[in-house]
């Protein structure tokens, strides 16, 4: 009982502090600190509800044992009190700081020729339907279209509390076996798209030196480099000390592609520093499921068996289409199931 007392009164003093920390105008005039308070807060303010409930519990179990009368609901004060503890112990596991923010994905078809671009397309469809059953707004922020009508890159941000948790999952290889509709000896290809998912970065934590930055504006073309207006609307963003490059032409001003592509530019250098940290902190790898590699494959779709398999936590469906058109709910609860478990065999190791 002492372990879980010392949990919940630490647990207490830090949110006291990030409260107080809010409240400093020091924090509050900082825009940069603002933001981060305000995060640390919310990450603490569901386990300080779980904490003062096990408080409550603890003094209602403490009664029932002290009182004949209410001897009977000792059991029932215990039972609740153990739920309360687990409870506690993983909503305090060190989670992804990014977990909460919106995320920017960038589909790119693979191998497999015209093929991998229809698969491309079809794993767009799948992971823009599962955004909107769960209740999440997106918008398209560029593509470019094979001329067979897949796609050969795509990229759009996902909006919504959480996002990231729910669309991590999605980043890696995702594999397909089926036989294209050009097959004529009817023989089973695999072809491949892949999926990098970056959260989706805030202006105040990742800063451009515009000195850092050199653009370039041009005609914005079409799908065979035919021009589809007669102004330099189109804006190529090159973060010079990286050597990251960012290019946007569908929109017609100038004006919105540039802002797009630094929203773009800033989740990748906001990515690139978390993979930065990571790499250095050897304990965060064992919370991690596989290697977190971008080529890593992480599913296969297999249409003669209407099957689909996520390798990193061995789960089998067999319900392809419903999958394709955006059921991914079973796949996420198993991998954030299994994430849960890891980071907590760690932290009681």
């Amino acid at each position: 009982m002492a372990g879980i007392e010392n949990l919940v009164e630490e647990l207490e003093r830090s949110f006291m502090e990030a409260r107080e920390r809010m409240s400093d105008p020091a924090v509050y005039n900082d825009h940069r600190e603002a933001a981060k308070a305000g995060r640390r807060l919310k990450e603490l303010e569901g386990p300080y509800k779980l904490a003062q409930e096990w408080r409550q519990s603890q003094a209602d179990l403490d009664d029932a044992r002290s009182d004949p009368e209410l001897a009977s609901m000792a059991a029932e004060s215990e039972q609740e009190l153990e739920r309360l503890e687990q409870e506690l112990r993983m909503a305090l596991i060190e989670r992804d700081p990014a977990d909460s923010r919106d995320v920017i994905i960038e589909i790119r078809q693979g191998v497999g020729g015209d093929e991998a671009a229809l698969w491309a397309g079809d794993v767009l469809r799948m992971l823009t339907h599962y955004a909107e059953r769960r209740g999440f707004k997106w918008e398209e922020l560029s593509s470019s279209l094979s001329e067979a009508g897949g796609v050969k890159e795509v990229r759009f941000a996902i909006k919504g509390d959480g996002a990231y948790s729910i669309f991590k999952w999605e980043g890696g290889t995702h594999r397909v076996q089926r036989v294209p509709a050009t097959e004529s000896q009817g023989r089973t290809h695999t072809s491949t798209a892949t999926v990098a998912v970056m959260p989706e970065a805030d202006e105040v934590e990742v800063e451009l030196d515009e000195q850092d930055l050199k653009i370039d504006v041009y005609h914005s073309s079409g799908p065979g480099g035919q021009s589809v207006n007669t102004t330099d609307s189109a804006v190529r963003i090159t973060h010079l000390p990286t050597g990251l490059a960012v290019a946007m032409q569908d929109e017609r001003s100038q004006l919105q592609n540039k802002a797009r592509a630094m929203r773009v530019l800033r989740a990748l250098l906001y990515e690139r520093e978390r993979q930065r940290q990571q790499d250095e902190q050897a304990a965060a790898r064992r919370s991690q499921i596989g290697t977190g590699e971008r080529a890593e494959k992480i599913r296969t779709y297999n249409f003669s068996e209407s099957r689909v398999t996520d390798h990193r936590v061995k789960l089998t469906l067999h319900r392809l289409d419903e999958i394709l058109d955006g059921d991914l709910g079973e796949f996420t609860d198993a991998l954030s199931a299994e994430e849960q478990r890891r980071a907590l065999e760690a932290a009681t190791a």
